[in-house]
């Protein structure tokens, strides 16, 4: 035990499934409280006395700061920090911390998953085998639906870092070519396609860049229109870098040969979404899961365990604010 500190880790369900070893993070507070969830109503009285917050999805406001007044480092166990104020963080001596880059080898793997899925047609195939298609075949083989191969078609990547770069790596070792696409908003470089180049001459496009002002429906109706018929796109990336309904009628009018999705605009979809109809043909949609491997879940919570042992030392990592 390496500190008289309380740390309480306020969502962890959202991170844990039964399947992780905590003893890391443990042995960095005297004491480790852990709510599977936590509503706006218990917040407040569930961090008093502690000096640490650990949060996934739970919003902490200036008003939590102003009422645990001992609270003074908070552990986010993503990226995203946008579910904290981070102004008031600052200005009540609180540091916050995320963790970073744990989920690459899981994003790109499903990403993969996904284009390759699209590429061979799987769901239609496997509709058809339960329908009893193939059990009534004339010949030995079923092959109704098209199948591509990856190797020699050209691949485009909005979003060359961690991330996108892994993605890459996984394609070229399919036989694919590779092309960078320069994002809305950044200075243009050499080694960028421009965007509507791009999308005339790619198979396939995938993404793998922040939500922002620039980004924010970089692909619409009008990007989707200028893509190659049949050509494929797979967001893994952000919900609303791609217009919804504009993806919808795409794929309702025959033009893509497919799209797959594991983030929309808000999530979980409560309130119903456009790609969630049924008659959406050639679409696959995945619940935001694709960084959700167990290893990549291990690895947030030994980042988290880092942070807080980095913090104090006295030498904060992977600070935000």
């Amino acid at each position: 035990m390496t500190h008289s500190i309380k740390a309480v880790f306020l969502d962890h369900h959202s991170l844990d499934l039964g399947d992780l070893d905590f003893s890391s993070l443990e042995s960095c507070f005297s004491e480790l409280v852990l709510y599977p969830q936590s509503s706006p109503e218990q917040i407040v009285e569930r961090l008093q006395g502690a000096q640490v917050a650990i949060s996934n999805k739970v919003q902490l406001s200036a008003e939590h700061f102003a009422a645990c007044p001992e609270l003074k480092l908070i552990l986010v166990s993503a990226t995203g920090t946008n579910t904290i104020d981070l102004a008031a963080a600052r200005s009540h001596g609180i540091t916050v911390c995320n963790c970073q880059g744990y989920g690459t080898p899981s994003v790109a793997q499903h990403t993969l998953m996904l284009l390759l899925t699209l590429a061979t047609s799987l769901p239609d195939y496997q509709k058809a085998i339960r329908a009893g298609r193939w059990q009534q075949a004339t010949q030995f083989c079923l092959l109704d639906y098209p199948i591509m191969e990856l190797s020699g078609k050209k691949l485009g990547l909005l979003g060359h870092g961690e991330l996108g770069a892994a993605v890459a790596k996984l394609a070229e070792a399919f036989g694919m070519t590779v092309l960078l696409g320069q994002l809305p908003g950044r200075p243009a470089r050499p080694d960028r396609v421009p965007l509507n180049e791009l999308l005339q001459q790619v198979d396939a496009l995938t993404l793998h860049c922040p939500l922002n002002d620039d980004t924010r429906d970089m692909i619409g109706a009008a990007e989707l229109s200028q893509m190659k018929p049949g050509a494929l796109i797979v967001n893994t990336a952000r919900g609303g870098l791609i217009n919804e309904q504009a993806l919808a009628d795409a794929l309702r009018s025959g033009h893509l040969g497919g799209a797959a999705t594991d983030v929309l605009t808000q999530e979980p979809p409560r309130n119903g979404n456009p790609l969630l109809a049924d008659d959406i043909p050639r679409l696959i949609v995945t619940p935001h899961s694709a960084w959700g491997s167990r290893e990549a879940r291990q690895r947030i919570v030994e980042q988290l365990s880092q942070n807080a042992q980095a913090y104090f030392s006295g030498a904060a990592i992977r600070v935000v604010s």
